[in-house]
C-alpha cells in the first residue's frame, strides 16, 4: 500500500471512532471523541499538504516546485491550539459535573423526553427550562445563595470606609506659545 493511502485509512478510522464516541452520553467519551476528531483533522491537513519540500524562506536556490505549502502547516497549528482549548473546557466541564453529581453522564429531563416524543410544544418546553427551581436538598453548588455566589455586585456603600490615596491631576495654566507676533498659534 502507498503511504498516503495508509494515512487516508487511518484518518477515516479516527473520524469514524471520534464521531461514534461523541454520540455517547458520557462526557469523558465525548472528550475522547473530540480528541480523536482533532487528530483526524490534523492527519487530513497532513495529507492535503502533499509532498514535503524545503521551506519557502529557504532562499533563492529553491524553485517553487521544491517548496512546501505553508498554509496546511499553519492550519495544523491552529487546529492543535483549538483542540487544546476545547479539551481544557471539556475537562473543566467534566470535573464540575463530577463534583456536583458524582457522574459525568448527561441525563434527559422531562422536557427533553417530551420534545423527543413530540408530545409537548417546543416553545413551552423551552420556557419551562428557564424557570429556576429551588430545592432544599444538600446539593453542592456555587450558585445558591448570595454568600456563595461566584459574582458579587458591589455598590458605592461598600466603599464608604475607604480612603482614596490616588494622585489627583491638577489643572495646569495654559502655556503661552510665542510666534513672530508674540500671540498664540492658531
Amino acid at each position: 500500500m502507498n503511504v498516503s493511502l495508509v494515512l487516508i485509512v487511518v484518518m477515516a478510522v479516527l473520524f469514524a471512532c471520534g464521531v461514534y464516541a461523541m454520540l455517547e452520553r458520557s462526557l469523558t467519551r465525548v472528550l475522547i471523541g473530540f480528541l480523536l476528531l482533532g487528530n483526524a483533522a490534523n492527519l487530513l491537513l497532513l495529507i492535503v499538504m502533499g509532498r514535503p519540500g524545503v521551506a519557502p524562506f529557504f532562499g533563492t536556490a529553491a524553485t517553487p516546485d521544491e517548496m512546501s505549502d505553508p498554509l496546511p502547516q499553519a492550519l495544523t497549528l491552529t487546529a492543535i491550539v483549538i483542540t487544546f482549548a476545547v479539551s481544557a473546557f471539556l475537562l473543566a466541564l467534566i470535573y464540575r459535573s463530577w463534583q456536583l453529581g458524582q457522574a459525568d453522564t448527561v441525563v434527559d429531563d422531562e422536557a427533553d423526553r417530551a420534545v423527543r416524543e413530540g408530545t409537548a410544544d417546543v416553545e413551552e418546553a423551552m420556557d419551562d427550562e428557564t424557570e429556576i427551581e429551588h430545592t432544599d436538598d444538600d446539593t453542592p453548588t456555587d450558585f445558591v445563595g448570595t454568600e456563595t455566589a461566584p459574582i458579587r455586585i458591589i455598590g458605592s456603600r461598600d466603599f464608604a470606609g475607604l480612603r482614596d490615596d490616588a494622585p489627583v491631576d491638577r489643572a495646569t495654566p495654559p502655556r503661552e506659545t510665542g510666534g513672530r507676533d508674540g500671540g498664540e498659534d492658531s
